[in-house]
């Protein structure tokens, strides 16, 4: 079964199709990359599984239950961190417990038992204003792994870092989720982001979307030839017309 499923989705966004019949799954524990054009509809079907866009036609499952327009049972991380400036990181990452009703002494306790996981030791009384850039898509992390830790949906979470940095964020990434095995949606227009992280990949076409192609990353040879073949395969959909 598959931890989450959208089934023929259509989205329509001030009278122009963004999604159509779009179907896709993400099974436990796997790291399933969509890559897409710009302006596409990625971030318009991330909204809709989070619950925060109801589809004109189709449904999303979680666990096999229905979830079309419900909002609460996955994290979503933007590609902006979002990190509040007048809060220190501890309180910035403790919002999600806060939101449970957990009492702010025992929230911070439980944000801060993470905090050496994501990098973040030393830094739970910093202002996000204090961190670097990386450091600040570290705790946006924690936060949104606090708030639901089995289904992350990340939308381009590294984009607006420089190119060494997105790479070690990339290798801390691929780490955690081993470690703590969540099921994560990845949401980049980046091949090389997507080859360095993803079990799966969906290849979405322009708008309206539609998922043109579906690559299974463990199944792929991993040599340059290979990986230079499949990149070829995923540029003729991203360039067509």
């Amino acid at each position: 079964m598959m931890k989450l499923e959208v089934k023929g989705l259509y989205k329509t966004l001030q009278g122009v199709l963004t999604l159509n019949d779009l179907s896709l799954g993400l099974k436990e524990h796997e790291v399933v990359v969509i890559l897409g054009p710009s302006g596409c509809g990625k971030s318009t079907l991330l909204h809709i599984i989070a619950g925060l866009m109801r589809p004109e036609q189709g449904r999303v499952y979680m666990d096999g239950r229905d979830h079309t327009g419900r909002t609460g049972r996955v994290s979503y991380m933007q590609q902006k961190d979002l990190l509040l400036d007048s809060r220190t990181i501890i309180d910035n990452v403790s919002l999600p417990l806060l939101l449970r009703g957990i009492p702010r002494e025992q929230a911070r306790r439980q944000a801060a038992a993470h905090l050496d996981d994501f990098g973040l030791t030393g830094f739970a009384n910093y202002y996000p204003r204090q961190l670097s850039g990386g450091m600040k898509q570290r705790a946006a992390l924690l936060r949104t792994y606090l708030f639901s830790s089995d289904i992350l949906l990340l939308d381009e979470p590294f984009a607006a870092l420089d190119a060494i940095t997105r790479r070690k964020m990339h290798l801390w990434l691929v780490d955690l989720q081993q470690r703590f095995r969540s099921s994560v949606l990845f949401v980049t227009h980046d091949i090389e982001e997507a080859f360095l992280i993803a079990s799966r990949i969906y290849v979405l076409s322009a708008r309206p979307a539609q998922v043109r192609l579906e690559i299974d990353m463990k199944a792929e040879p991993h040599s340059p030839l290979s990986l230079y073949q499949v990149k070829e395969r995923i540029l003729a959909v991203l360039e067509e017309d």
